[in-house]
C-alpha cells in the first residue's frame, strides 16, 4: 500500500554525464509527481557528480570509492579496503536516511549503496543505460528487485523476470529547443549549416584532434561549428579555433544548453555513450557515431550498432576517425536527402516515456513494501 509519509529515495552512482544526467532525470520526475519526496544522491568523491548534482538542486554525499585500474597499482591493492569502508558508510547513510527504495545508475558509488540497501531488505532498482551491462550491475542483478534497461536482449546479462524495457531517461527539455532561439543563443547564422561535435562530458581526444585538423575544411565549405571539447582539452581547442571565430567556429568547454545545441545542429558527430545515443534518438538528429575504444567490453560500439543496423546513424571507428571522419561529415552535411532518411529512422528508436516508466516501477516497488 502507498506510504503514509513522503517517499524517501537514495539515488547512487555517477562518474560521467552518462550516469549523472539519467539519475537527475529520474529525480526530477519523482519530484514532479511527489513534490514532498526526499531525495538523496550518493556519489564518489572527486567525480563530476559532486558538482553536477548540487547544480541540479539536490543534496549529495560522497564515498571514497574508485574503480579498478587495468594494471597493478597501489590503488588496486587498496580497492577491497575502499569497498569495505564505502559499504560501511553507505550502511550508516541508509540507517540515518531510512529510504523507502534505492536506485543505482551505475558507476563507482552504486555498488556500496546497493549492497548496503539489499542486505537490509530495502527495495532496489537498477537502471542500465548501455547495450552491454556494466560490471556493478551484473554483479548485483540477483540482489535487486527491478532492472530497467534501454535495449532488447538484456536477458543475457540479467534475470529475465526482473527486466523492464524502458529506454534511457533523458532530460525532457532536450528536444524542446527552437532553432531560432538556438541560433541567437550561440550567435550563429541562419544561412549556414551547423555541425555539432560532442565528445561526452569528459571530452574525447580523437574527436578533438580530428576536428582541429578539419577547421580549414569546415571554413572552406561554409560550415559553422559548435565544438564541445571537455575541460581537459578546452584550452588548446580554444586556441586552435580562435583564428576561425569570424566563420562561426566555436570551441566550448561544456554545453549547458544541450537543448539549444541540438536545435541548432543539422548534423551531429558524437561518441556513442548511452545518454548521447538516447538524446540523438529523441531529438531526431542525423549523426555520425565514433565509439570510444576506452570503455569496458567495447560497449559504445554495441550502442552505436543498435542504430546503424536500423539505418539510423553512421559509424566511423576511432581508429579511422583521423582520416575519414570529416570526409563523412562533409558528405552528410551536403546531402539533405540522406539527412532526412537518418532523421526519420532514428526518431523511431526514441523512448520518450523512459523516465516516466522508470518512476512508475520505482513507485510500485515502494508501494508494495
Amino acid at each position: 500500500m502507498p506510504s503514509a509519509h513522503p517517499y524517501r529515495v537514495i539515488i547512487s552512482g555517477g562518474g560521467t554525464g552518462g550516469h549523472i544526467f539519467p539519475a537527475v532525470a529520474i529525480a526530477n520526475e519523482l519530484r514532479r509527481r511527489q513534490p514532498e519526496a526526499e531525495i538523496l544522491f550518493v556519489g564518489a568523491n572527486g567525480r563530476m557528480e559532486m558538482t553536477r548534482v548540487p547544480e541540479a538542486g539536490y543534496k549529495i554525499v560522497g564515498l571514497d570509492i574508485s574503480g579498478l585500474q587495468r594494471r597493478l597499482t597501489p590503488q588496486n591493492l587498496m580497492f577491497p579496503l575502499r569497498v569495505l569502508r564505502s559499504v560501511r558508510k553507505a550502511g550508516k547513510l541508509i540507517e540515518q536516511f531510512q529510504p523507502d527504495a534505492v536506485v543505482g545508475v551505475g558507476g563507482y558509488a552504486s555498488a556500496p549503496v546497493l549492497l548496503a540497501a539489499t542486505s537490509r531488505a530495502i527495495p532496489a532498482l537498477i537502471q542500465e543505460q548501455n547495450s552491454y551491462a556494466g560490471l556493478v550491475n551484473k554483479l548485483l542483478a540477483r540482489r535487486v528487485d527491478r532492472i530497467c534497461v534501454a535495449y532488447e536482449g538484456m536477458e543475457k546479462f540479467f534475470p529475465k523476470e526482473k527486466l523492464v524495457l524502458t529506454g534511457n531517461p533523458v532530460r525532457t527539455e532536450i528536444a524542446s529547443g527552437s532553432r531560432e532561439e538556438a541560433l541567437k543563443f550561440f550567435d550563429l547564422s541562419p544561412q549556414k549549416k551547423t555541425l555539432l561535435v560532442i565528445g561526452g562530458s569528459l571530452g574525447a581526444r580523437t574527436l578533438n584532434q580530428a576536428t582541429a585538423a578539419a577547421l580549414p575544411r569546415l571554413r572552406e565549405a561554409g560550415i559553422q561549428l559548435l565544438w564541445q571539447t571537455g575541460k581537459l582539452y578546452y584550452p588548446e581547442a580554444a586556441e586552435q579555433a580562435a583564428p576561425f571565430a569570424a566563420d562561426n567556429i566555436k570551441a566550448l568547454e561544456f554545453v549547458q544548453r544541450m537543448d539549444l545545441a541540438y536545435a541548432a545542429a543539422d548534423v551531429v558527430v558524437s561518441r556513442a555513450g548511452a545518454l548521447s545515443v538516447s538524446e540523438l534518438c529523441l531529438t531526431g538528429k542525423p549523426s555520425i557515431l565514433v565509439p570510444s575504444p576506452n570503455v569496458a567490453e567495447d560497449h559504445q560500439t554495441k550502442n552505436a550498432m543498435a542504430l546503424v543496423k536500423r539505418d539510423a546513424a553512421l559509424l566511423v571507428s576511432d581508429a579511422d576517425a583521423p582520416a575519414k571522419l570529416y570526409d563523412e561529415a562533409l558528405r552528410l552535411l551536403a546531402d539533405s536527402n540522406r539527412q532526412e532518411q537518418l532523421r526519420t529512422n532514428v526518431r523511431q528508436l526514441a523512448h520518450g516515456e523512459a523516465t516516466t516508466t522508470i518512476v512508475d516501477e520505482l513507485l510500485a516497488l515502494m508501494d508494495r513494501r
